[in-house]
């Protein structure tokens, strides 16, 4: 098996789940003959199930598979932040489409989804966002949610790093060239 393939738990809309191996991008695919679009997972016993992307929840990378563990595998445990998140990103807070009835509540999910361009690979196709959960020390530590599996999203900030101090209007700067080039043309001078 490739090293690119990651362990994966595939959460279904219907609550059921499946254990296998994906890459890590470019795992969605479309049919044809049919218009619709695919994911192929490669299962625990060596054969690629082909599963609809209509059909999927969401696909968390994991550690580990917790098949011992049949409601949750996964160990998605948080779903929102406790505090304003410290690792740069977009911090986007998302609901699940599903059941619409007034006594259930819909699913809310927070994570982080890149800030650079990578974010509009799959958002090109209109394919689905990979986000970073609240929790990064539990077992998943990476989640795939399809575009239709998703009934809202919100931005809710965006997070950076601090940049450096910018110089005061008219303070000289030197660049990192210049005081280079000043230090190679002073120790080439002869004595």
């Amino acid at each position: 098996m490739s090293s690119a393939h990651k362990k994966v738990i595939v959460r279904r809309m219907l609550g059921d789940t499946l254990a296998g191996y994906l890459p890590l991008a470019s795992f969605v695919r479309t049919r044809t003959s049919e218009r619709d679009r695919v994911v192929d997972l490669l299962d625990l016993s060596g054969r690629v199930v082909t599963v609809s992307l209509a059909d999927i929840k969401h696909i968390c990378y994991v550690r580990d598979f917790n098949l011992n563990d049949p409601i949750a595998p996964e160990r998605l445990t948080r779903r929102t932040f406790l505090a304003r998140p410290r690792t740069e990103g977009l911090w986007v807070r998302l609901t699940f489409r599903g059941p619409s009835s007034p006594s259930t509540e819909q699913e809310i999910l927070e994570g982080l989804a890149p800030l650079d361009a990578t974010i509009l690979d799959d958002a090109v196709n209109d394919a689905g966002l990979f986000l970073i959960p609240p929790d990064v020390r539990s077992n998943t530590q990476r989640i795939y949610i399809p575009r239709s599996a998703i009934a809202e999203l919100q931005l809710l900030a965006v997070i950076t790093t601090p940049s450096r101090k910018k110089p005061s209007p008219g303070a000289k700067t030197t660049s990192l060239q210049e005081d280079l080039f000043r230090a190679m043309t002073s120790s080439q001078r002869p004595n």
